[in-house]
């Protein structure tokens, strides 16, 4: 059956769904309510036109400027740099920080070709330079990147080229995580939470 196979390889260029778990999901459609897959065929068919990038911060968004952006009850003195989108999602969801988001839309990678001009550095710089001239300038950034080669060489890059700018660079703590156990974590994550280490 032409029909299914051609929706089952579709599901499979989706990450993480691997051929089982297609055919579950293309055989759960054929069984749902038809009200059900016009719904979902329809969210999809119109996710891009809905969800663009913030021209400020470079997040997801339905409206320009993005909430976070334009929300009145953000500390505009810190700007916390992320390497996708999604990680302002995953950043929201803990409800810890309340500062706004750049977002880098990838990280240092020469051997794939990415270098500093195909990230939103320059935007970083820019957007710091144009806040002294704002009631509150930006005086904190938070690199968010991954504690990966990529996500370490990337936050050393913007650390250097933030170094003239007035502003202070800040990690993200790296270490144990909660519920985790010391006899599992490796060498480098051991040496991070001793480093990061805070008083109690």
């Amino acid at each position: 059956m032409k029909a299914l196979e051609d929706l089952v390889t579709l599901f499979t260029r989706l990450p993480g769904i691997g051929r089982k778990s297609a055919l579950r999901m293309t055989y759960y459609l054929l069984k749902a309510d038809p009200r059900f897959a016009q719904s979902l065929a329809e969210q999809i068919a119109g996710l891009q036109d809905q969800i663009k990038f913030c021209s400020v911060c470079g997040s997801y968004t339905e409206s320009d400027p993005c909430p976070v952006c334009s929300g009145l009850d953000r500390d505009r003195r810190i700007l916390c740099v992320v390497e996708q989108p999604q990680d302002v999602i995953t950043i929201e969801a803990s409800r810890e920080y309340r500062g706004l988001y750049h977002v880098l839309g990838g990280l240092l990678s020469p051997l794939d070709g990415i270098g500093p001009d195909k990230l939103r550095i320059a935007s970083l710089i820019q957007r710091i330079r144009k806040s002294r001239n704002e009631s509150v300038p930006i005086q904190e950034v938070v690199l968010a990147t991954n504690p990966t080669v990529e996500g370490d060489t990337t936050a050393l890059y913007i650390r250097k080229v933030l170094e003239q700018e007035g502003v202070a660079v800040t990690r993200l703590a790296t270490g144990i995580p909660v519920g985790g156990d010391l006899e599992y974590a490796d060498r480098l994550t051991l040496a991070r939470s001793f480093r990061g280490r805070m008083p109690l």
